[in-house]
This record gives structure tokens, sequence and C-alpha cells, in this order.
């Protein structure tokens, strides 16, 4: 039997607490996680839930204050500065609420902006890499337009462009469409739900919407700082449940 590959991302026991003045806050609890390549998962729960504190120590913009996080089978904790800064810049990516675009500045030139800090790609694939990752999202005819000139739906798929345009392992998407009207929302959800079914990307998305984590195959629901339910989970044990039946 071939031996499988380690899971793109797991954690166990996770736990992390911020502390201020002698203060402890506790924010997650015992977060045990298995994310494989090639899922489209969302987190979801209520605003303080401890949702996008998790996604941030997923996507290495913070650590866990105890347990372990392995990426791709390896413990993250023994990692060094100039190591996590790599797999910032070349294995995970992030689309935010906010857009966060250069707004005087060309949609081009905003998806290109990661590649600029990257170690490995030249200059004279930027280009080329760039109008990849726009055409990717739809927007192929606005390459040239500044993005104050573009709506906000088309703004947000910029973003989704620029998390593209490196080509990593796994994008996180916060609360993608909490800054869009319902229309725009659906369709930045269908470029996510099209780039996972189309070209097998990993995402994890973090929302506090029902309609929008139901665009993920797999929900996983975070209350008070605790994973509640996992539809992972429950389709498992159905199926062991069905199997058992027959």
């Amino acid at each position: 039997m071939a031996k499988q590959n380690p899971p793109l991302i797991e954690t166990v026991d996770l736990c992390k607490s911020y502390f201020n003045d002698g203060m402890e806050t506790p924010v997650l609890f015992d977060i045990d996680l298995t994310i494989r390549e090639g899922e489209f998962i969302s987190i979801m729960g209520p605003s303080g839930s401890g949702k996008s504190t998790l996604m941030h120590i997923l996507g290495f913009l913070d650590t866990p204050t105890s347990g372990s996080y392995l990426f791709r089978g390896q413990k993250t904790r023994v990692l060094h500065d100039d190591e996590l800064a790599r797999i910032r810049a070349t294995r995970v990516s992030f689309v935010f609420q906010a857009f966060n675009l250069l707004p005087r500045t060309t949609v081009l030139d905003n998806v290109i902006l990661p590649l600029l800090y990257h170690p490995t790609i030249p200059a004279s694939e930027r280009t080329e890499r760039g109008m990849k990752a726009i055409e990717q999202v739809g927007l192929t005819e606005r390459a040239t337009y500044f993005t104050n000139q573009l709506s906000g739906g088309q703004q947000q798929r910029t973003a989704i462009a620029r998390s593209l345009v490196t080509e990593p392992d796994v994008i996180f998407a916060d609360e993608p469409t909490g800054n869009l009207d319902s229309a725009s929302g659906i369709q930045v959800m269908e470029v996510l739900q099209n780039l996972h079914s189309k070209q097998g990307r990993t995402i994890v998305l973090v929302t506090h919407e029902k309609t929008t984590a139901e665009y993920a195959e797999r929900v996983i629901h975070i209350l008070d700082g605790r994973i509640a339910t996992d539809t992972r989970d429950f389709k498992r044990n159905h199926a062991k449940n069905v199997k058992h039946l027959k």
C-alpha cells in the first residue's frame, strides 16, 4: 500500500490565550483539526468565537500558546523567523474583507505585488503570472483599470487574483463577502468555488454567514473557542452507520 502524504494542515490540542497586564484571556481550546490538500472548508461562528484567531494561526500570522501545529507534516513551532517569512511569502495567501488594494494603481500592479517579495520568481515572469491570475477571476478586460474605478465585487476579485499569483498551497479568505452586496457576494463565492472545483485549490473560508459557509464542501462550526461540529465527522459517522446496516 502506498504511503499517504501527511495532511496539509494538522493541529493537535491547539490552544491560544492573550495576555495583558498579567491577565490571561483564553480564546481557543483544544483544537484538533486536519485539512487535506484540495479541500474547501469554511470555519463558521459568531463574532468573538475564535474563528479569525484560528485562521491567523493557521496562516502563520499568529502563534498558538500550547499544542502543536503541523504544516505538511512539519512542526511549525521549530521554524525560525526566516523560514516562517518564506512560508508566508510562498505557501499561503489571504483574501480579507477590506480588499487591501492600492487605490490609484492598476489591477495588474496590485495583483503582482506579492511577486516583488517572492524569493524565486524572476521579474520577467511577473506580468505573465499576473495576467493568468486576473483571467482566472474573470477580470482580463479590467487589468489596466485603477482599482478605485472598480465595483466592490471587482475589487474583491482583484484581491483573489492577488492571492493566486504566487501559486500558494492554501488560500485563507476572511469574511470575503462582508463588504459586498448580495449579488457581488455571490459572484465572489462562485469564483472561490470554481477555483476549488476546477483547479483543486485548497481554500479555508472564515465567515459568520450560513449561506456563505455552505459554498464549502465541509463546514466547521466554532463556538466559544471550541470546535462544536464538523460536517466531515458527520459524513464519516453516517457512512459507518450505513455500512453497518448493510
